[in-house]
């Protein structure tokens, strides 16, 4: 019986035991639970739950759950969107000027003109100043490139008396001196020195009128004609040519125009051309020009007629005149020259040397000539000094040639003929220009006169070919 009643005490003792000891145990868990959630990771051996986790719930929050070493799971933080890019101010096109790159001020506009942005603190203020606006051409076109002296003679202003001298300077062995300047030459204008104000060694276009004697042997006229192919090749392709020919009369055969197909063309018609016949006049017999004589009168004739010879002309003034004022009407950007092929033989022309001579020098106009047939003998110019009656004069055309600054070839065969066009074209084109505006003494008079140039090269022995004069135009036709 004391078995049965002491078992229920030691029944509740028990009981009491085994509920400390699981409080007991509750506890540790709950202490272990928390240490091991504080202490960071101490390997990369560790699982990825023992890992610190931003998401993980806090101390007071793991006592408060039922299961203290589980977090809690919250949703993860939206990406925030980045903010928009700003575009940049559309600027409104600014219209400047195409030739001074600046902006063009338009009526009506209120808005301010963009200024440079303000300098930074610390900055230094002595900042270079703004680059000056670069000067552009207009769209679509080309710098202009630098003006020829052919350019500069015309396209500037020149004075109504300006007078422009063409030079050709030549050594003791008859070539031609180039590269010359402006200070190796002096001119003088009846003896007073004058400042040159334009110079240049350019070449010149040219427009050339050839005047082609017929008049003549008929030998010396198929010379020159066998030539023609020479005459053409000696023109550039800018050059303007016009065809003349005289005998008795003038004839203009072709007007101003290039070196083409169509001159070509009109000097092989030339090819058919005859000169005079050297012989002596045939008067009576059966050759004569009246017919046949029966016993010394003309069949038909009652009495006999009494016949003379033709009188032959050599009209080589009128040719150069009619030439002469052919060529003024061209233009002054164009080197007027008159190429004369002939015997140099003058008789019977209406217009004088001194006319003609005064046209030439008036309308800055040279005289090229190359002599043939007796003219170009050694001794001719001596025998025509004469002047021997009813023959004319044979010493005319080297005149025109040094009075005007061209000059004279006399040559005796074809083959020196042809040399001598491209030389003669070469020569006129490639001449020096001079130019000034006279300087004249105050007690010197200012009508219309003749006025003698004197050109002077500051080298040795080297010879000069220029004009020596000119007519100035009254003040009135200025």
């Amino acid at each position: 019986m004391e078995i049965t009643a002491d078992n229920p005490q030691r029944q509740g003792g028990t009981e009491r035991l085994a509920a400390a000891l699981v409080f007991i145990f509750v506890f540790g868990c709950l202490a272990v639970g928390q240490s091991s959630a504080t202490q960071p990771p101490s390997g990369p051996g560790q699982s990825a739950q023992s890992q610190a986790s931003p998401n993980q719930p806090s101390q007071n929050q793991a006592q408060n759950n039922d299961i203290p070493d589980a977090p809690t799971v919250q949703p993860a933080a939206e990406t925030p969107e980045p903010p928009p890019i700003p575009r940049p101010e559309e600027k409104k096109p600014v219209q400047r000027d195409p030739w001074t790159n600046q902006p063009i001020n338009q009526p009506g506009a209120t808005e301010p003109a963009a200024t440079e942005p303000a300098a930074a603190p610390g900055a230094d203020a002595s900042a270079p100043p703004p680059m000056p606006p670069v000067k552009t051409v207009p769209p679509g076109s080309s710098a202009k490139p630098g003006p020829t002296g052919q350019d500069q003679l015309y396209t500037l202003h020149v004075p109504v008396n300006f007078v422009q001298v063409p030079v050709t300077v030549k050594d003791h062995s008859g070539r031609r001196v180039d590269g010359l300047l402006s200070t190796d030459f002096t001119v003088k204008e009846n003896g007073v020195e004058q400042k040159l104000s334009f110079f240049t060694a350019d070449p010149f276009g040219l427009s050339v009128a050839v005047v082609l004697d017929l008049g003549m042997s008929d030998a010396e006229v198929q010379k020159v004609n066998q030539t023609f192919p020479a005459l053409i090749a000696a023109f550039a392709p800018y050059d303007e040519v016009a065809l003349y020919t005289y005998s008795s009369t003038v004839s203009q055969v072709s007007d101003f125009a290039g070196a083409t197909r169509k001159l070509t063309a009109l000097l092989n018609q030339m090819k058919t051309e005859r000169g005079r016949n050297n012989g002596v006049p045939v008067m009576s017999g059966p050759l004569a020009p009246n017919g046949p004589i029966i016993n010394g009168v003309p069949v038909g004739s009652p009495t006999e007629p009494v016949y003379t010879p033709p009188k032959e002309s050599h009209v080589l003034n009128d040719a150069i005149l009619q030439a002469a004022l052919g060529l003024r009407k061209r233009d002054r950007t164009r080197r007027k020259i008159i190429f004369v092929i002939s015997d140099g033989r003058e008789y019977g022309s209406k217009a004088s040397y001194s006319d003609v001579k005064r046209v030439l020098l008036t309308n800055e106009i040279q005289v090229q000539a190359v002599s043939v047939g007796g003219s170009a003998l050694p001794v001719y110019d001596k025998i025509e000094k004469l002047h021997v009656p009813l023959q004319g004069y044979g010493d005319i055309l080297p005149k025109y040639a040094i009075a005007t600054g061209g000059s004279e070839y006399r040559e005796l065969t074809q083959s020196s003929i042809e040399n001598m066009y491209a030389q003669v074209m070469s020569e006129a084109r490639s001449q020096y220009t001079l130019g000034y505006t006279p300087v004249r003494p105050k007690t010197q008079a200012t009508a219309s006169i003749y006025r003698s140039i004197d050109v002077i090269v500051h080298r040795p022995g080297l010879k000069i070919i220029a004009k020596d004069g000119y007519y100035a135009l009254p003040a009135a036709a200025r």
